[in-house]
């Protein structure tokens, strides 16, 4: 088989006969499969790989993603029995109901058999690729028509909402399958925060998604308490106290899976709101070019985290990412060689290798209190959460100026404003540009789908209104949201980071001992070459790959 679809990749002109030549020499030596060779060296794609495969085999292969469904076909499986099978019920070609599968799917004749009898079709598989698969169903099959069912269950059976009756926490009871569900569609359209709102008529559910609350389908306010009892179960709360807020934690298994969420309790006039934030690991496993630095920041940041002391510290509001950006810090600094401890209040993502202290006031296990117990433990860069006392700021700066890498957050607008926020913490201000090696300012924006993305032109009078800079040496280009399956009707996809990163310096090293303020600070890192949030910003407008409309959401 191997050798006919290499030989439609040549026929294709995929790869040359030289490039096909040069692999099979190769995979004799290592005795690796052809293809795998070919794909491992760049010569051709896994999706071209998997495409002649199936063609090979005289099957169909679909880009599931920007083909239509039939709503008619859809309706014939259940989003459970879809994704069961890892299969979507594309067309009809006749009476014949086209069914797409991964390769190894539609090979299997037991699938066919099990969906010729629910379907009570015959059954012709096209196949696509496995991952494009599971988004796509993730996008046809919601949640919403199961969800509005559970809650007619629950209205119709009293006990279904008792939280403690014996049906209630089975798996299989409504109550249990609704919070199961709502979790699952949170988590399969990537959602960050889950939002559980009572209000006076009745529950108002939302999901933050790429930045943005987006409203979901209300729940009755006869159901609120079984919800809100059931969340708190599962967060290990205590489920009698109403009157004080609560924080705890949970893991769910999602496609094979674990995600935790982190779940806070807060007593409102009209119930107790619960918000849930979705912590997926591979965000701690991100490497810095991935989270949208321009060459030159990277090159800057670079420089400052590669010293062997000294601050680091990232700024900007709660959720801009900066957690996000410490952890890929920490990644490309992590060896062997290194002891590397953090403090963080919560530990959000658990990460191989680093030693990580969970903060516990009540316990008396503060920041102040787990950094003076960390320089006794012979660390050699410290990862300090944030820093949200004169305490815990004086011990990072002192330990930054004794030999250690400290890397940190605080919450200030920009860059500039943290040199002003240490000194207002009560921080000499000879200390601090001593101590400070770097500060980063940082803002997130959505990004734009490039599934969608259309082309726009954009007159002088409307960039001169928005005080648009073009960035030198680059023409811009301009794209504005249309919106498409692949992320779902928004025009956006995933976001990006934009950063304005200050190296310190002689001359702000002065303004800081004079306690100049922050504006004399940015003239100054400006002059320096600092490029600020909002160039930044234009930077990726003229990139292509977010809006104008996007940077003014997020940059003042």
């Amino acid at each position: 088989m191997s050798t006919s679809v290499a030989g439609v990749l040549v026929s294709e002109g995929l790869i040359t006969g030289d490039q096909l030549a040069a692999a099979e020499a190769t995979a004799g030596a290592m005795g690796e499969p052809v293809l795998n060779v070919l794909v491992q060296q760049g010569a051709v794609t896994k999706k071209d790989v998997v495409r002649c495969t199936v063609q090979a085999a005289g099957l169909d292969f679909v880009e599931i993603m920007d083909v239509p469904v039939d709503p008619g076909a859809m309706t014939l499986l259940t989003g459970d029995q879809a994704r069961k099978y890892g299969v979507i019920p594309m067309a009809f070609d006749g009476d014949v109901l086209v069914v797409v599968a991964d390769s190894q799917t539609a090979m299997n004749w037991q699938v066919r058999d099990d969906l010729q009898a629910i379907t009570r079709h015959p059954v012709r598989f096209a196949c696509a690729m496995k991952t494009e698969i599971q988004t796509r169903l993730n996008l046809l099959y919601r949640a919403e028509a199961e969800l509005g069912e559970l809650v007619r269950d629950m209205l119709e059976d009293e006990q279904a909402i008792d939280i403690l009756a014996p049906v209630a926490s089975t798996s299989d009871a409504p109550l249990v399958r609704y919070v199961n569900l709502l979790l699952n569609q949170a988590i399969s359209d990537n959602a960050s925060d889950i939002h559980v709102e009572p209000s006076e008529s009745n529950i108002r559910i939302r999901f933050r998604i790429d930045g943005v609350l987006k409203e979901m389908a209300p729940a009755p306010k006869e159901i609120q308490a079984a919800i809100i009892s059931r969340l708190k179960i599962m967060s290990d709360m205590d489920i009698a106290e109403r009157r004080l807020p609560q924080d705890g934690r949970l893991t769910v298994v999602s496609r094979g899976r674990k995600i935790d969420l982190r779940v806070n309790c807060l007593p409102t006039v009209w119930g107790e709101k619960i918000v849930m934030r979705i912590l997926d690991n591979s965000a701690a496993q991100m490497a810095l070019p991935d989270l949208g630095y321009s060459p030159e920041n990277l090159r800057k940041w670079r420089t400052a985290y590669e010293r062997p002391y000294g601050m680091l510290i990232v700024s900007g509001p709660t959720g801009s990412g900066k957690s996000t950006s410490l952890y890929a810090t920490l990644n490309a600094v992590a060896r062997s060689e290194v002891n590397i401890v953090t403090v963080e209040d919560p530990v959000e993502y658990r990460i191989p290798g680093i030693n990580q202290v969970q903060t516990h006031a009540k316990a008396g296990l503060t920041f102040a209190a787990a950094l003076r117990s960390i320089l006794r433990a012979d660390p050699d860069i410290i990862l300090i959460g944030e820093i949200r006392d004169h305490e815990t700021a004086q011990i990072a700066i002192e330990s930054a100026l004794t030999g250690h890498l400290v890397l940190t957050t605080l919450h200030t607008n920009d860059a500039p404003s943290v040199i002003t926020r240490l000194t207002e913490m009560g921080i000499e201000p000879f200390l601090v540009a001593s101590a400070l090696e770097c500060a980063t300012g940082q803002r997130l924006a959505r990004r734009l789908c490039t599934k969608c993305k259309a082309p726009v032109e954009k007159s002088a009078a409307e960039l001169a209104a928005v005080q648009f800079e073009s960035p030198p040496g680059i023409t811009p280009t301009f794209f504005e949201p249309v919106g498409c399956t692949s992320c779902a009707n928004t025009g956006y996809r995933g976001r990006l980071a934009m950063h304005e990163v200050m190296t310190m310096s002689e001359d702000l090293g002065k303004l800081a001992v004079r306690n100049a303020s922050s504006e004399e600070v940015r003239a100054v890192a400006v002059e320096q070459g600092m490029r600020t949030l909002r160039q930044d910003g234009w930077l990726k407008v003229a990139q292509g790959v977010t809006t104008i409309g996007e940077v003014l959401r997020v940059i003042a």
